[in-house]
């Protein structure tokens, strides 16, 4: 298992249809993602919640920027279209690491990116964007309302799917077959390049086990000082008996090595 970004906090101030989950979908996109809803920013919301590849101008910004073009490339190689991000246990700064990579990929100007809250108990993605009137992600999934009540865009490049409130039997929700349709759905009307899914953290619950077999791949977020060895190395197992695990990102670490004067 490599470590594929490390991370420190202390700098803050076309119509292809991919596959998920190993199912190949084809046929013209049936949505126009400027139809969607566009995400109202309020200012200086980036900044105070630490999304900083949201900003170039921002030197943080280009270790997401580095994890995003490893990712990218594994992704091409692969031909995998779909990862989800989780960490051992809580307070490690896995939503912070998916907001983050979205934004990066949004940059790709030839890219179509979503981002999918499915951390169902302790939604986080609607609130670090400041969305007062996120979806409910459980309506979604049980197919009781459509892609265009589910996303907002932000640019013409990256659509956000949040959540608005904790769901019960979440588990069961994520591997049932109603889920997986809506997947399947999301497929078909948005012909996304990449789908990042934030889910919850893999020790706390069975939630990111019952979803697995709908991803192609998962990064594993650790926090310096607070994930321990035993920790990763249990979730690594359990990972990689289900799916393919790109590599682990080691967030919160105090020391950065700035050796090439960038």
């Amino acid at each position: 298992m490599d470590v594929i970004a490390q991370e420190s906090t202390e700098h803050f101030a076309s119509g292809r249809l991919p596959k998920v989950g190993g199912l190949e979908m084809r046929g013209p996109v049936q949505i126009d993602w400027h139809s969607l809803s566009e995400l109202p920013i309020e200012r200086g919301l980036f900044a105070r919640n630490r999304i900083v590849a949201a900003d170039r101008k921002v030197p943080a910004h280009s270790a997401f920027d580095m994890l995003r073009t490893k990712l990218m490339q594994r992704l091409r190689q692969n031909n995998w279209k779909s990862v989800a991000i989780t960490s051992p246990t809580p307070g490690c700064g896995k939503t912070f690491v998916s907001l983050n990579l979205a934004f990066s990929f949004a940059h790709q100007n030839d890219y179509r990116t979503l981002l999918i809250d499915l951390d169902l108990r302790r939604p986080q993605v609607g609130k670090a964007l400041g969305m007062k009137d996120a979806a409910s992600m459980e309506a979604f999934l049980k197919g009781k309302s459509s892609v265009a009540d589910a996303f907002v865009r932000h640019g013409y490049n990256l659509a956000i799917a949040a959540n608005k409130q904790p769901v019960e039997f979440s588990a069961e929700l994520l591997q049932s077959s109603e889920a997986k349709d809506q997947l399947q759905r999301i497929q078909q009307v948005m012909a996304p390049d990449v789908i990042l899914f934030d889910m919850p953290p893999m020790l706390s619950n069975d939630d990111v086990l019952a979803f697995l077999p709908n991803v192609d791949c998962v990064i594993l977020v650790a926090a310096a000082e607070h994930t321990t060895l035993s920790e990763v190395d249990l979730c690594e197992q359990e990972l990689a008996a289900n799916t393919n695990v790109v590599g682990v990102v080691l967030n919160k670490c105090r020391y950065t090595i700035d050796k090439y004067g960038y």
